[in-house]
């Protein structure tokens, strides 16, 4: 139960922190603010102010392209949910020996088992494919906003010290 409590903790605190940061879609979608930059200069001062001004934008892009890549992948998915019911399995049915004949199974021989077919299928479903598909596509939606959008006006007092 503390597990769980620890995991609800850190979604709220990922709730807190990163989605309160969330614009709304007529800001983010804005296509009157949308221009190409003069020079590579403009350009890398609008990846650098739009990545802070986006990041929960950003993130739940990222977050979307990953389910995306799941659902299209099922043999992938299939693996992920076959890893964590059994170790689920074997961390709560597995923790004392059982004897089947001549033999002693004990949760070792569970997780070396578990390995044993999961890691042919986890090469089969090929999870390298799926992570660099997700940073190339995250990278190139995210940079192709952050490079066209226009910095609203705040941006220019953004080094301007509070009082």
């Amino acid at each position: 139960m503390e597990i769980v409590g620890k995991v609800a903790e850190g979604l709220q605190n990922f709730r807190e922190n990163r989605l309160s940061g969330l614009k709304p879609p007529q800001e983010f979608f804005d296509h009157r603010q949308l221009s190409r930059p003069r020079d590579m200069n403009e350009a890398t001062h609008r990846v650098t102010y739009n990545t802070r001004n986006f990041s929960g934008n950003y993130l739940l892009i990222v977050v979307i392209l990953a389910l995306w890549a799941l659902l299209t992948n099922p043999l992938l998915l299939i693996v992920i949910g076959l890893f964590a019911g059994g170790f689920a399995a074997i961390n709560k049915f597995g923790a004392d020996p059982v004897t089947v004949g001549n033999q002693v199974i004990t949760q070792k021989t569970l997780y070396i088992a578990l390995f044993v077919i999961g890691i042919p299928l986890l090469i089969i479903a090929d999870p390298f494919s799926f992570f660099f598909w997700l940073i190339g596509s995250s990278a190139i939606l995210i940079l192709a906003h952050a490079v066209l959008m226009e910095p609203g006006v705040e941006s220019e007092y953004s080094s301007v010290e509070q009082v």
